[in-house]
C-alpha cells in the first residue's frame, strides 16, 4: 500500500511539474495578417463563416489553427514562430485556390500575406440608388471560373442593414432573385424597401451577395453606405 501511495504521489508531482513547464512557454507574439484576394482585389464574404486552417508539421498530435476571414476579406492571427501549412477545408469559401491546394507559410516575426484565390463569380459595377425608402442596386455577375469546375448562379441577394455588418443574418430589408430568373448577368437590378428605423437614421448600409450551386458561402460586393 505504501508503495502504491508513493507511485501515486510521484505521478501527481510529475503532472504538476509538466503543467508548470507548459505554463512557462512564451506566448505567441507574431502576427500573420492580410486579405483573401483575386488579382489583388479583396474577396468580401459573410462575417464569421469562411475560414482557413494553419497546420504546424512535426507534432505527434497535430491540431489546426482556424483563422476566420472578416466580411471585407481581411484576416489576422497571433502565432508562434514556425513553418505552417495553410489549407482551406473542402467546401470553404465561394472560390478555389489559385495555385496549390496547400501553401507553406514561414512565420518568424510579423508577416503580411495576401492569399490569392479564384472566385466562381465576381460582383462588378455595383450602383445603388434611392427613391423614397426603396433602395435599388444594379450590378454585373462576372463568371470567373469557366472550366470543368464552373458552377451556376443559385441566387443573388440584396441586403440592407442599419449597421456595417450586412448579410443574410443582419439586415432590415432584403430582396432575392433566383439564378434561373436572371436573363442577363451583365445587367441585374433589384430593390428592397427599408422600413422605418428605431432609432431613426437617415442612412443605411447595403451590399449584394451571390451564391453558386453547391457552395454554402456567398461572395459579396463591398459594404456601401446609402443615404435615404
Amino acid at each position: 500500500m505504501k508503495k502504491l501511495k508513493f507511485i501515486f504521489t510521484l505521478l501527481i508531482a510529475t503532472a504538476i511539474l509538466a503543467s508548470c513547464s507548459w505554463d512557462n512557454y512564451d506566448e505567441p507574439k507574431s502576427f500573420l495578417q492580410g486579405n483573401i484576394v483575386y488579382n489583388g482585389e479583396p474577396i468580401s464574404v459573410s462575417y464569421n463563416d469562411v475560414f482557413f486552417q494553419l497546420w504546424e508539421p512535426g507534432w505527434e498530435l497535430s491540431y489546426p489553427i482556424d483563422v476566420v476571414v472578416d466580411q471585407d476579406g481581411s484576416y489576422s492571427a497571433l502565432l508562434f514562430n514556425a513553418n505552417y501549412k495553410l489549407v482551406f477545408p473542402d467546401g470553404q469559401g465561394p472560390f478555389r485556390m489559385a495555385t496549390a491546394d496547400t501553401i507553406s507559410v514561414d512565420i518568424n516575426g510579423n508577416k503580411t500575406m495576401d492569399i490569392e484565390v479564384e472566385p466562381y463569380y465576381m460582383i462588378r459595377n455595383t450602383q445603388f440608388s434611392v427613391s423614397g425608402r426603396n433602395v435599388t442596386v444594379t450590378f454585373q455577375a462576372e463568371q470567373i471560373i469557366t472550366d470543368a469546375d464552373a458552377r451556376d448562379i443559385e441566387r443573388v441577394n440584396l441586403y440592407v442593414n442599419k449597421g456595417m455588418f450586412v448579410d443574410f443574418r443582419t439586415n432590415v430589408a432584403s430582396a432575392e432573385i433566383a439564378g434561373g430568373d436572371i436573363s442577363n448577368p451583365n445587367s441585374i437590378s433589384m430593390s428592397a424597401s427599408v422600413p422605418e428605423l428605431t432609432p431613426s437614421q437617415s442612412y443605411v448600409y447595403a451590399r449584394v451577395g451571390l451564391k453558386v450551386a453547391g457552395r454554402e458561402d456567398m461572395i459579396f460586393s463591398q459594404v456601401q453606405r446609402v443615404d435615404l
